[in-house]
């Protein structure tokens, strides 16, 4: 099947994050935006056909995540896509993955005790670590000796992967995985891999036969994964994610705590509609969209490398996130913010954001003639700026 990536869908007056609420963050409206990570293209038709069905059926009541058809969705994806079984004993429902996260923090820190993250870091995370009361303790992406010296300081409880990293696009190798999970052990921490980026990995970008590797084939002691399907299928507004929870102990705790404490018994029930008709039928409009997206990160390559070829710039590992360091050209972050907004009327996420100065992220989950715009808004800013 054929599928159009190319035609632009309108998303103003949606109340829609990304081009609604542009000036939240950027302070003015009007600006064409490559921001929040969400794409610009519709759901895959078979999700969306399936929605439909179930809105037919005209009754959303309280509903059970705990059904089959929905456990054994995931376990298919997980069989065919990554070579892995999963126990869905071993499965939670959360409203997200940041609220799941939230859940687990609480459940095994305490104010105070200390977050491992990989930097630059996902601002999701930071906002969740620090609204919390917990201690950020950043390794840069890379540097597994550093990662070693904040596992081993007094009172760090949890090391937060983002597994396939964001915002740089890293797919960690099996060889890290394993690392990380014997520094883990050592130290006696907790470990939570965030995998909603796991879907989206370019195999032109990665070694031959390389593939997401999900944590479960690593976690010992304590661990959890949080993901949902929300980010590859494009239906974050739907609210819904899952988890698995190594320990049973530890599971049955996250569940008490979800249906008592937090009185969230009652899931989405078009989240496990989209997920279900994603994990069964969606590959083939996932494996096309990820090639169209591999495209969209080569024409930012080579546009933005024939214009400044110190650059040397290469697409990420995974996903539709351009991670792009600046830093060769000298340019001040704020001198081209402004240029990037009141010149060019375009919103591209600052490295600062995620704690990395000199650096932009550009959202290329669109149709390729806005990612191209984008692309060019931002070499002429640079043109302008670069010494």
């Amino acid at each position: 099947m054929g599928y159009d990536f190319d035609t632009a869908i309108d998303r103003t007056g949606t109340w829609c994050v990304q081009w609604d609420g542009v000036s939240d963050r950027f302070g003015v409206d009007g600006l064409l935006p490559f921001t929040i990570s969400d794409m610009d293209f519709a759901s895959p038709p078979e999700v969306l056909d399936a929605l439909q069905r179930r809105l037919a059926h005209g009754v959303l009541g309280y509903s059970d995540w705990r059904n089959d058809e929905f456990l054994s969705a995931i376990r298919h994806w997980f069989a065919t896509r990554y070579a892995t079984d999963i126990d869905t004993d071993r499965v939670v429902y959360a409203p997200s993955v940041l609220n799941q996260l939230s859940q687990l923090l609480r459940m095994w820190t305490e104010p105070g005790d200390g977050i491992v993250v990989h930097t630059p870091t996902y601002d999701g995370f930071l906002k969740a670590i620090s609204g919390l009361g917990r201690e950020l303790r950043g390794a840069p992406v890379g540097d597994t000796a550093a990662l070693e010296r904040q596992l081993a300081r007094p009172g760090s409880k949890v090391l937060l992967l983002c597994s396939p990293h964001n915002p740089t696009g890293r797919v960690w190798t099996e060889a890290e995985l394993t690392e990380f999970a014997r520094l883990a052990r050592t130290y006696g921490v907790a470990v939570i891999s965030d995998e909603i980026h796991a879907d989206f990995v370019h195999a032109e970008s990665v070694p031959d036969g390389y593939r997401h590797l999900p944590w479960t084939r690593f976690g010992t002691g304590r661990w959890a994964l949080i993901t949902s399907g929300s980010k590859a299928f494009n239906f974050p507004a739907l609210s819904g994610s899952y988890g698995i929870i190594g320990d049973p102990g530890d599971h049955a705790a996250f569940l008490r705590r979800m249906e008592t404490a937090e009185g969230l018994a009652s899931p989405a029930v078009l989240t496990l509609t989209a997920h279900v008709a994603a994990y069964r039928e969606g590959g083939p409009w996932l494996d096309a969209l990820t090639a169209y997206v591999a495209g969209n990160l080569r024409m930012v390559a080579d546009r933005l490398n024939s214009a400044f070829p110190a650059l040397g710039w290469r697409p990420p590992e995974a996903g539709y996130l351009a991670w792009i360091d600046l830093r060769p050209l000298g340019v001040d972050d704020e001198a081209l913010q402004r240029e990037l907004i009141e010149r060019e009327k375009v919103a591209i996420m600052p490295g600062t954001t995620y704690g990395g100065a000199g650096f932009v992220r550009l959202n290329v989950g669109c149709p390729r003639a806005k990612a191209e715009q984008g692309t060019d808004a931002l070499i002429r800013a640079l043109g302008r700026l670069a010494s």
